[in-house]
């Protein structure tokens, strides 16, 4: 199989360390050089204008579930002209009282050539063997949906 890595780096700003004052921006650096500012969510004190990891969790399923779903349509000879996936996440609390990214739904909006678009039922057998197929979604208890 592949191996994976990144590198999370962060290092104190503030002159103390309380749960209040800590600053919770910190850097993703992944193997092929790209780098990402993060943070934690803003409801647990992260900067909104940066990702924050439940949300580079929905864009994981959504990008991985997209790529799939590419990959079978070229198998297929559907021409996809564009996608776009307005995803979301829930956090809640899991019955043992942990929080979980609980549900992901996402909305994929897929354009094809115009000779070449799957019937509805074709559509949504490509998308159900996307999810499938998809590595992450395998990878996490959360239920994802496909709307």
């Amino acid at each position: 199989m592949s191996e994976h890595a990144a590198t999370t780096e962060w290092t104190r700003t503030s002159a103390d360390f309380t749960h209040a004052t800590y600053n919770r921006e910190h850097t993703w650096r992944f193997s092929g050089g790209a780098t990402m500012q993060a943070t934690a969510a803003p409801g647990y004190g992260g900067d909104p204008a940066l990702i924050d990891p439940e949300e580079a969790f929905v864009a994981s399923l959504s990008s991985c579930h997209m790529l799939t779903f590419l990959a079978l349509c070229a198998k297929h000879n559907f021409i996809v002209d564009s996608y776009r996936d307005e995803a979301t996440g829930q956090l809640g609390k899991r019955e043992d009282g942990r929080h979980a990214m609980q549900r992901v739904v996402l909305r994929p909006r897929v354009t094809f050539a115009s000779n070449a678009e799957p019937s509805t039922e074709k559509m949504a057998e490509l998308h159900h063997k996307a999810h499938e197929m998809c590595f992450i979604a395998n990878s996490v208890t959360t239920e994802v949906t496909v709307e």
